[in-house]
């Protein structure tokens, strides 16, 4: 899970850098070519603009000057003459003259078909002044200027005579191409530099947040000391500063849960190492009672095995709770030796009288080297289980499949444990039927707590720590304590035909691998 986290804290990252220096460099490049598109706009009217004006201006002065000497009607010689003194203050550009149906042209050689439009002529016969239009030609750009000649007396009564100049662009053309060209190179150093700066401002801002997501993983690893330091007062050390508290909270908490588990552990060990002396006066008190039971009246000889069989139960929580307090406290070892399992299971199933009561199918020579006394609490808890609350046949099974874990299942079939049972199974004091009853004198007997008057163990019962006894609801949580103290586990499972089964699993370590001071 840390594994995770830290992978998705550096995908965090990198994905906020990556989307910081591409929102720079978009916005860089959006305000570039924009910047580009306006000035290419402004200057190209503005160069348009003043060639227009210059061409009108020029045009009327020529016409105004070179006019007055002409006679109207011209003929084509005259009107020859006047194209070309127009054309001569005007530098390289076209003049070109008409009066109904002559034409003169100041370069013999131009074409000017293609250029005048018929648009203009129309505009520039109607007699409302200067007219320009910008026309291609021949893949060119060109201006072409046109105005009507009007009389000089007062009622500007046009004479009939229009005059065209044609200007060419092209060198304005260049002129602002060469501009967009600049304009567009220097988009890339600002895209550059704007990426640059994106890589800068991300560095700053996500420094914060990879010392925060640091400082989270390794208080998810479990060092609540992490800290993260706080620098200026932005948004970011906000988050810094919450976090800071949300840890020394943290800590506290967990400190004073530490110290109030600790407490409750002192308080049961220290309860039930207190508990021992009395508990061994009252069992021995009961024993006597048990024995002269036979001789006391009915109600009286009831009571005493009463007495006897609660004393034993209690006497068997009392070390329940002290197995319990010193796993808590980390004081249990292995006492490991080479060990015959399957021999340890029937051991364990003839102590109790269990022999008869189940169907055994051990696996011979399987050898491995565990704490023979922490395996018989374990199968005296398991099987005394299934005969308790499950029904005939229990089977035990023991067996090696893989050659490196051993396993031993324990099977009945009775109802089984429903899904919220079997969650919540091995949790201490905890018992799946809430009506179950408490020990009864039939079955205590001679010999000691929890015998039955055969001298064996009655079902629900075991010899020392971890005995399932009648339910003091510690047994299976000390069952799979010892296992994992083997650095096993127990699994519980709803066999396919009714019952439950319970599978202890442990790694088989041979007797050649054991190490001094195992456990």
């Amino acid at each position: 899970m840390r594994r995770s986290l830290g992978h998705g804290s550096r995908r965090l990252v990198g994905g906020l850098r990556v989307r910081l220096v591409v929102t720079f460099v978009l916005v860089a490049l959006v305000s570039a070519v924009t910047a580009t598109a306006l000035a290419y706009r402004d200057a190209r009217t503005a160069v348009l603009q003043r060639t227009q004006n210059t061409a009108v201006n020029d045009l009327r002065e020529r016409v105004a000057a070179v006019g007055a000497g002409l006679d109207l009607p011209p003929d084509q010689r005259s009107l020859s003459r006047f194209a070309a003194k127009v054309s001569e203050g005007l530098g390289a550009r076209i003049v070109v003259a008409r009066h109904q149906d002559l034409t003169a042209v100041s370069d013999a050689y131009a074409d000017t078909e293609g250029r005048i439009t018929a648009e203009l002529r129309a505009a520039v016969r109607s007699g409302d002044g200067a007219r320009f239009q910008r026309v291609q030609w021949r893949g060119d750009p060109y201006l072409v200027v046109g105005t009507p000649v009007t009389y000089a007396d007062g009622d500007r009564r046009t004479s009939g005579l229009e005059v065209f100049l044609i200007t060419d662009l092209r060198a304005e053309q260049d002129d602002t191409a060469a501009l967009l060209d600049s304009v567009r190179t220097g988009t890339v150093p600002v895209v550059v530099l704007a990426a640059l700066l994106a890589l800068l401002a991300a560095g700053t801002v996500l420094r914060p947040v990879r010392k925060l997501g640091r400082a989270t993983r390794e208080l998810a690893a479990g060092d609540l000391g992490s800290r993260v330091a706080v620098r200026g007062h932005d948004e970011l050390a906000d988050l810094a500063r919450t976090f800071n508290e949300t840890a020394d909270a943290l800590q506290a908490s967990d400190a004073e849960l530490r110290a109030q588990e600790a407490k409750a552990r002192r308080f049961v060990a220290d309860v039930s190492h207190e508990l021992r002396t009395p508990l061994a006066a009252m069992t021995m008190v009961a024993t006597v009672l048990e024995e002269d039971a036979d001789q006391l009246p009915p109600d009286a000889a009831h009571a005493a095995r009463t007495v006897g069989a609660e004393t034993a139960r209690l006497s068997r929580l009392v070390e329940d709770l002290m197995e319990i307090s010193r796993f808590d406290a980390g004081a249990v070892r292995l006492d490991a030796t080479a060990t015959d399992l399957a021999d340890t299971v029937r051991a364990s199933l003839a102590l109790r009288g269990w022999t008869d009561r189940v169907v055994v199918e051990l696996q011979e020579d399987v050898r491995a080297v565990v704490d023979r006394r922490r395996i018989d609490v374990i199968v005296a808890n398991l099987v005394g289980n299934a005969l308790r609350h499950g029904a005939p046949p229990v089977t035990v099974t023991l067996a090696a499949p893989g050659g490196d874990r051993v396993t031993l299942e324990v099977a009945d079939r009775g109802p089984g444990l429903p899904p919220e049972v079997r969650e919540r199974v091995f949790d201490r004091f905890y018992k799946a039927d809430a009506a179950r009853t408490r020990s009864t004198p039939e079955g205590g007997g001679r010999g000691g707590a929890g015998l039955g008057q055969d001298g064996s163990l009655e079902p629900g019962g075991s010899l020392g720590p971890g005995g399932f006894g009648q339910g003091s609801g510690l047994g299976m949580a000390i069952a799979l304590e010892n296992a994992r103290l083997h650095g096993g586990t127990i699994e519980v499972a709803e066999r396919p035909e009714g019952g439950a089964v319970f599978t202890l699993r442990l790694p088989l370590r041979h007797p050649d691998e054991e190490e001094e001071g195992d456990g």
